[in-house]
């Protein structure tokens, strides 16, 4: 029995007159309280149940519906004269009680208040049961009625619909079917969040559209919950055509991640393993931050979502807590995912000194509590370039699993990063022209870039294409090389900063880059395993411990 159906059944046995159950799922939790109402060994006496809409009125044992009881306080009438113990259910009944801009019709709210004492004192057990998409209560009835929730289909209810699709087309043989039980797993996980139809019409999507249905499909169950995180208007669907290969460098916080891959699948259970809260990444502007946040999604074939905390903190009073609920019961709607703040600081940074009359303090303090209680795999990816402005609650073990610094890329680094720009742009013959992405180039290239970000050894490539454009020739070395003479690095135009953020990521945070990639110091060539700050000599010191893993 679910815990849906042991609240449930605990509330009918103990009768309570009114129940509010919101949920999509209109016709899952009429089949789940028509089962539960005839067996008497979870409810004590069998009950006849009733379902009422505005199109139909009442209708069930022996009644199709009556045209009489079509207006609600005939129907609540009706109810209260039935004499046999039964549960009614009326369907969308939130519109009497002031959805949207619709005014709560009193009088029928005052008939429920009526009714609720009468069918306490009931001889026979009488319940009513609202179910409808959303939640809307006035206050006079908060005290009568009880919300339930109805949880989306499990994973293994999921499991067991995709299994019953596969049997049935797999006879047809129309649709060819190629999928391990560990490919079923992968499938029934990603459709989690989704309403049994949602996952149904998937499945059926992803057969109908490519006549084949293996674990390559699970790109259709994503768009599928692409369209649920579009209606929220709070979260962002992000489609990324990045991957690791794209991330130059940062070795060990991709190796970090690559253990942690297929954490949040049923075969880490026999590990005991929880799935992981997720990565805090910090450091110097440009080096690679939001873009390793949307490379996890394609490594891990997991959908991206993007929280801005400006839509959060937005709108009439009180609306910004909801907008944080909101967001967290999407996430977790759709888990497995990957959910992506970037910038944390500007939306959490200086609490306490503005005048929002305590508003930020909650909504943190609701994120905070979802961090660390949470156990739904929704994995958490927050950047962050001004660390120090972050409440220290935030950072503390429990909350992240783990602190990154993304330092000034090394040499080795460079040169991945450089290879990687070279290799994506460079794809006609015409353009390329007699220059080669050697070895030699790339190690060339790297030295004369000491201090640069990810982001300006990007601009370097770009810049030094345009050379070659604009003379309308293949491009040369030496196009690179100008476009980088005229560059002004950041670590000269920021270097106090840089400075202080690696005297706080030395002892706070684990160094991104692997140990390896930092030895790459050769005497009398210029190559330091950092990055210069000016005015000092750092030789061998980078920001963030140093851990292999």
């Amino acid at each position: 029995m679910s815990r849906f159906d042991l609240q449930l059944a605990s509330l009918l046995k103990a009768r309570f007159p009114l129940i509010y159950i919101p949920t999509w799922e209109e016709e899952r939790v009429l089949e789940v309280i028509k089962g539960l109402v005839k067996d008497a060994r979870r409810i004590r006496t069998p009950r006849k149940m009733f379902v009422w809409t505005a199109t139909e009125g009442i209708r069930g044992e022996g009644m199709s519906g009556s045209e009489e009881t079509r207006p609600p306080l005939k129907a609540l009438e009706w109810i209260r004269k039935f004499q046999e113990p039964s549960v009614f259910v009326l369907c969308d009944f939130h519109v009497y009680f002031g959805a949207g801009s619709a005014r709560p019709d009193h009088l029928l709210i005052r008939k429920l208040r009526d009714l609720a004492a009468e069918l306490k004192r009931s001889v026979s057990p009488k319940s009513i049961i609202f179910v409808s998409p959303l939640t809307v209560l006035p206050d006079e009835l908060r005290k009568d009625v009880t919300l339930l929730d109805f949880a989306l289909p499990t994973f293994e209810d999921i499991l067991a619909l995709l299994t019953d699709m596969v049997r049935v087309n797999s006879k047809s043989g129309r649709i060819t079917i190629s999928l391990t039980e560990e490919d079923k797993e992968r499938l029934a996980k990603a459709a989690l969040g989704l309403t049994l139809k949602e996952a149904e019409n998937a499945f059926a999507r992803a057969m109908a559209q490519t006549g084949r249905l293996t674990a390559d499909e699970v790109d259709v169950i994503h768009e599928e919950k692409r369209q649920i995180i579009q209606k929220t208007g709070i979260l962002e669907f992000v489609s990324s055509n990045l991957d690791m290969n794209d991330v130059g460098g940062l070795e060990n916080l991709k190796r970090w991640l690559k253990k942690r891959s297929n954490s949040w699948l049923e075969s880490a259970r026999r590990y005991g393993l929880p799935a992981p809260k997720g990565v805090l990444i910090t450091g110097v502007p440009g080096c690679g931050k939001s873009l390793i946040a949307k490379s996890i999604s394609a490594m891990w074939h997991l959908p991206l979502l993007r929280m801005d905390l400006g839509r959060i903190f937005h709108g009439i009073v009180g609306s910004s807590e909801e907008n944080m609920r909101q967001s967290i019961r999407t996430a977790e709607a759709i888990a497995p995912c990957v959910l992506w703040i970037d910038e944390i600081e500007k939306g959490f940074g200086g609490l306490g000194i503005g005048g929002d009359g305590g508003v930020s303090a909650r909504v943190f303090g609701t994120f905070l509590t979802w961090m660390q209680e949470k156990t739904s795999p929704v994995f958490v990816v927050a950047t962050a370039n001004n660390i120090d402005r972050l409440p220290p609650e935030l950072l503390r073990k429990g909350r992240f699993d783990e602190i990154f610094f993304v330092d000034l890329p090394t040499h080795r680094e460079r040169k991945d990063i450089f290879s990687v720009h070279l290799r994506k742009r460079l794809q006609d013959p015409k353009v390329t022209g007699s220059f080669q992405v050697t070895e030699e180039v790339l190690d060339h290239l790297a030295r004369l870039t000491e201090g640069f970000v990810g982001a300006e050894l990007e601009q370097a490539v770009i810049a030094g294409l345009f050379e070659a454009f604009s003379e309308e020739r293949s491009v040369r070395l030496d196009d690179f090389e100008k476009a980088i003479r005229q560059m002004v690095p950041l670590s000269v135009t920021q270097a106090e900063q840089i400075r202080a953020i690696r005297e706080w990521a030395n002892v706070r945070a684990v160094a991104a880059t692997a140990p390896e990639d930092m030895k790459d110091y050769a005497p009398g060539q210029g190559i330091s395993p950092t990055a210069p700050v000016p005015g000092e000599d750092v030789r061998g010191i980078r920001g963030g411990r140093t851990i292999d893993f």
